[in-house]
């Protein structure tokens, strides 16, 4: 026998202070041998929404953006819109000289020698500012890449198609204007070219009308879209992040015309407005587009590909139009999207959204029956009750 003395059941409780034995981790009995002492609560999600009913440009503020996310995201963006544009120029190259084709003169702002395979290499280059964007949002925002679309989290293809169906007529009519501004005012040499045939013309089409969604989505991406939901993380307004950002757009269309200047930051603003407005990047890329293609089609048709430049040399003859163009578009898909009902404001997470499952054993009440219904049914059962026989 144990010459230990058994424990005195009824002494006092020691004084407070007193050390003691910890109490078991999980409660009593002790886990099993091997088993976890301690368990750590829901593993947090890598990725995160901003909160029920923010606007486009605040989709940032999901509370996962530090000064080094915001740091590292701002690095990103503008490094990889940087450098991956020049890695695919100079793979695009090297495959046009593995294949022995000739380069353009070194005095001239082109690399290829064809000019569709140049023009098609640029706006290669330029899509890529999709895919950098979306892992920008995703990896250093740490909230889902769709965000930086609309506020839903994705594309909404069916608003796509509808805002584009307003924009290629639209776009059409404006340039259609042009042209004839340019005739009656300079001639037939407004529409001096040559037509390539049938055979060049469609090839071209083909291979820019095929790109040219990439690169409008991906400036769209980056100047409507990351900017401004960059600078919406910590301002309020989204006026900040828009002007910015239009500034940003004209300057990266090169130094032109002080019209085609003036052209692109006023579009870009309006353009800016209609993303907030209608939550998400839809309506622009849509007469982004349409601009391109447009635009393209022409140049392609009279056979100027090899001379073609971009809006920042815009004649003032189109800034005019652009007044009255760029307004008329955006008020009138802001329209079309209050009837629709097109989202603009971020709709509530997973858990708000989720409604409490009804038990297995639950019965649902009788369905209640109004007073006057029942005076009703008293007054057309009272007849066969009188007609029944007594017992």
């Amino acid at each position: 026998m144990s010459d230990t003395p058994p424990p005195n059941v009824w002494a006092a409780p020691p004084p407070a202070g007193t050390p003691g034995w910890p109490a078991p981790a999980q409660g009593w009995p002790p886990p099993a041998p091997g088993g976890p002492l301690f368990t750590a609560g829901p593993p947090r999600p890598r990725t995160e929404t901003a909160p029920a009913g923010s606007a486009y440009h605040e989709q940032a503020r999901n509370g996962r953006q530090k000064a080094p996310q915001r740091i590292g995201e701002f690095l990103l963006v503008l490094v990889g819109n940087l450098a991956v544009p020049l890695v695919v120029v100079a793979f695009g190259a090297l495959a046009w000289y593995v294949l022995g084709l000739d380069f353009a003169p070194e005095d001239g702002d082109r690399i290829l020698g064809d000019p569709l395979a140049d023009e098609a290499l640029g706006l290669l280059s330029i899509a890529t500012g999709i895919p950098v964007v979306l892992l920008a949002v995703r990896w250093c925002g740490s909230r889902p890449a769709g965000t930086a679309a609309s506020v839903v989290g994705r594309l909404r293809w069916g608003w796509l198609a509808r805002c584009a169906a307003v924009a290629f007529p639209l776009i059409v009519l404006q340039m259609g204007g042009l042209a004839l501004w340019g005739y009656l005012s300079e001639g037939e040499e407004s529409l001096a070219g040559d037509f390539p045939g049938w055979s060049g013309f469609l090839l071209g089409l083909v291979v820019l009308w095929a790109l040219i969604p990439f690169q409008a989505a991906a400036e769209e991406f980056v100047f409507r879209g990351w900017i401004a939901q960059f600078f919406g993380g910590f301002l309020k307004s989204p006026w900040p992040g828009i002007v910015i950002a239009s500034a940003l757009f004209a300057v990266a269309h090169g130094i032109g015309e002080w019209s085609g200047f003036a052209l692109l930051f006023y579009s870009a603003l309006w353009w800016g407005w209609l993303t907030v407005r209608t939550g998400g990047l839809e309506a622009v890329i849509a007469v982004h587009v349409a601009n391109n293609m447009t635009a393209y089609g022409i140049t392609v048709a009279l056979g100027q590909l090899a001379e073609s430049g971009n809006a920042a040399d815009a004649p003032w003859q189109a800034l005019v139009l652009e007044l009255v163009a760029a307004p008329a578009y955006c008020l009138l898909i802001a329209k079309l999207a209050t009837a629709r009902g097109v989202r603009r404001l971020g709709p509530a997470g997973p858990a708000e959204r989720a409604e409490p499952a009804e038990p297995a054993d639950q019965v649902e009440p009788a369905q209640q029956v109004e007073p006057a219904e029942q005076a009703e049914i008293a007054e057309q059962a009272e007849p066969a009750r009188r007609a029944e026989p007594t017992g």
